[in-house]
């Protein structure tokens, strides 16, 4: 009995302790630190880049500017770390950044096998060539033999290798790590052609001086859906990750802009799932462990995903992009929100 009684008390002690080290987690370590440390890109125009002053900013930038005005009220209480496709997944598992919002694409083995947690899409993508239009070639099934400058660490990687061999073709591989080392790679005639996401073909071949000089080939080889990530076992903080995007999405369907959420949200709405996203109706800020106008902050900061989307990768900006498959579901397209209540 006496036995008995003792290891009773001994699992009470341990549960105590387990239960006090799940309920803390990287919400609290991002307040107590002041900042949220994100992982973002090395520099992928419209993306992640630097601004005349020095200031990051871009598409996958802003989603982390977003995280930071829900749990701070201020988007730019974020410091970055610039992560290459090899070196990105252990700095998040080892806890040097919070977050991962780098064009990464979520896989099976990403999720189940290195045990990170993809939060959401927020740009679906396919990869794609890019060739010098003097290479003389219209498609890529014309590229036998051809040295291909390709990013390690990346499903770019295995899906070179795939679509080479169901087409019975040969290629030399040029690994590079960076996209910046890509294009200074595939300028310098290191590769005759570089394969990666279509959205970070367009971006190199903005960043030309002779972009007409350069074809991006028609097909997509691949489904690449781009999105971020934390770390499994995180889920409350995933909880705050996820739902800034997700709010980003429902403020486009809803028409809620930077220039009038503030507006907005002093009056009562008649849809009850605006008062719900204001924090004026019921405790949806406090679920999360975040302000009740959390919401509001989020978007007074960085605008709905449209905004975002044209501001940073629009057809009016030098990469050029059009909505296509990442306009809203009502617009035809695959971006799409679970409701907020």
């Amino acid at each position: 009995m006496k036995i008995s009684k003792y290891l009773s008390i001994v699992l009470a002690v341990l549960a105590l302790g387990v239960t006090g080290v799940s309920s803390a987690g990287t919400l609290d370590d991002v307040k107590e630190r002041g900042h949220l440390q994100c992982g973002i890109n090395t520099g992928l125009t419209g993306f992640a880049f630097t601004d005349d002053a020095g200031n990051w900013q871009g598409f996958d930038v802003a989603l982390c500017q977003a995280v930071a005005a829900a749990v701070f009220g201020d988007a730019s209480a974020v410091k970055y770390t610039n992560l290459t496709g090899k070196t990105r997944f252990e700095a998040l598992k080892a806890g040097e950044v919070d977050m991962l919002s780098r064009n990464t694409t979520w896989t099976y083995s990403r999720d189940v096998d290195l045990k990170l947690t993809f939060l959401g899409v927020n740009y679906y993508d396919g990869q794609g060539f890019i060739v010098p239009a003097s290479l003389g070639v219209s498609s890529a099934t014309e590229l036998e033999g051809a040295s291909v400058c390709i990013q390690t660490g990346t499903t770019t990687e295995l899906n070179l290798a795939d679509f080479f061999r169901s087409n019975n073709m040969n290629y030399e591989p040029v690994p590079i790590e960076t996209n910046e080392e890509a294009r200074n790679s595939y300028l310098a005639g290191r590769c005759d052609v570089y394969t990666t996401d279509r959205s970070g073909l367009a971006a190199t071949r903005a960043s030309l001086d002779d972009p007409e000089n350069h074809v991006v080939l028609p097909e997509i080889i691949s489904k690449e859906p781009l999105g971020p990530l934390v770390r499994h076992g995180d889920d409350e903080w995933g909880d705050i990750v996820r739902w800034a995007l997700n709010v980003l999405i429902i403020a486009e369907e809803k028409g809620i802009t930077k220039d009038n959420v503030r507006a907005m949200a002093a009056e009562t709405q008649k849809d009850a799932e605006l008062n719900r996203m204001f924090g004026t109706e019921g405790e949806y800020g406090a679920m999360l462990g975040l302000s009740a106008d959390w919401v509001v902050n989020v978007l007074a900061a960085v605008g709905n995903y449209g905004e975002i989307f044209e501001q940073y990768l629009g057809v009016n900006t030098d990469i050029g992009l059009a909505r296509g498959v990442n306009a809203l579901w009502t617009d035809g397209g695959l971006i799409y929100a679970p409701p907020y209540r």
